[in-house]
């Protein structure tokens, strides 16, 4: 069974993105002291794709789950989530998120700090109210517990990398897995664990998650320098102006390609266009766009563990759509 449509990935993804807001409004409801969980509910009602807890939700059905049972958890991993982006905003004194306000420009920065521990307080409550055996719920919060202590971990790898002139290869795919790709990983696992699935295929999903959340961050780099302004809503090339050693400026360094934007705040549209046209020309762009779907391909062959359903097909789908969208 397989999906090619991107109208029926969409719709798909559309119904349990439906399913995982309304359980947001049920389960983190806006109560005493109200600032706080406005602050708390800022970037989470700003919507997003919710790939991640669609993830878990279709790992889970694929895995025998239903929907509807395992949607506390959906609801964990996306408040977890939306913990980082608040934290990470604060860290890079950012202006704006999914076209608002960052949480620290409206409520100051220690209100944007409580905001984000009570998402990540509020994620363990909430995941402890999925129906599933209590062993089950246990296992699913270690796992998650596991998850954040990495995702800890890649982002002080990240900021050590500001500091340092190169950045080898194979440090920069630990930062990502630890920054992006555990927290797929953790969505896909946890939702076949709670399903009831045996250890090989949550251990399975795992896997397919986490790559893939991988080839999702290697895309993100690339789009970054392909993806013109008008369409991500970002500038083009804020990755060479802000000096970020992405995969990309990795390859290219290690062949010797001068990239005289790199850490020019100031730089240039033209500028910008000309170094975009360097690292075209050195494979540098292209390389990362390989790796990405090397990532996602390895990923996807660990699902060769479930029989097929529609579910599993939206995951491969979904898989795919990782390294094909634009922005």
């Amino acid at each position: 069974m397989t999906m090619t449509m991107d109208g029926e990935l969409d719709r798909e993804l559309g119904r349990r993105a439906a399913l995982v807001t309304g359980a947001i409004e049920e389960l983190l409801p806006v109560v005493h002291p109200r600032p706080l969980y406005e602050a708390s509910r800022h970037l989470v009602d700003a919507g997003g794709k919710r790939l991640r807890p669609s993830m878990l939700l279709l790992a889970g059905q694929a895995a025998g789950g239903e929907a509807e049972a395992l949607a506390p958890a959906a609801v964990s991993i996306e408040l977890i989530h939306n913990f980082t982006l608040i934290h990470d905003d604060i860290m890079d004194n950012a202006d704006v998120r999914r076209g608002r306000p960052a949480v620290h420009k409206l409520w100051g920065q220690s209100g944007a700090i409580l905001a984000g521990d009570t998402l990540y307080s509020k994620a363990f409550q909430v995941l402890g109210m999925t129906k599933a055996r209590p062993d089950l719920i246990l296992g699913a919060m270690n796992m998650l517990s596991r998850t954040c202590t990495a995702i800890c971990e890649g982002q002080w790898l990240d900021m050590e990398f500001e500091a340092r002139d190169r950045v080898f290869e194979a440090e920069y795919m630990e930062m990502i897995e630890k920054k992006t790709g555990v927290l797929y990983g953790a969505s896909a696992g946890i939702g076949a664990l709670l399903a009831g699935a045996n250890p090989q295929v949550v251990a399975a999903l795992d896997e397919f998650g986490r790559l893939t959340g991988m080839g999702f961050q290697l895309q993100d780099d690339v789009i970054d320098i392909i993806t013109p302004e008008k369409v991500s809503g970002k500038r083009q090339g804020g990755d060479l102006i802000e000096a970020k050693k992405t995969l990309i400026m990795i390859h290219a360094f290690a062949h010797n390609v001068p990239v005289p934007v790199f850490g020019k705040k100031d730089a240039t549209t033209e500028e910008i266009s000309e170094a975009i046209s360097l690292l075209e020309k050195s494979g540098s762009i292209e390389y990362a766009r390989s790796r990405a779907e090397e990532m996602v391909e390895k990923g996807k062959r660990a699902l060769q563990v479930l029989p097929d359903s529609k579910e599993k097909a939206t995951l491969l789908a979904l898989a795919d759509y990782m390294i094909r969208r634009r922005y």
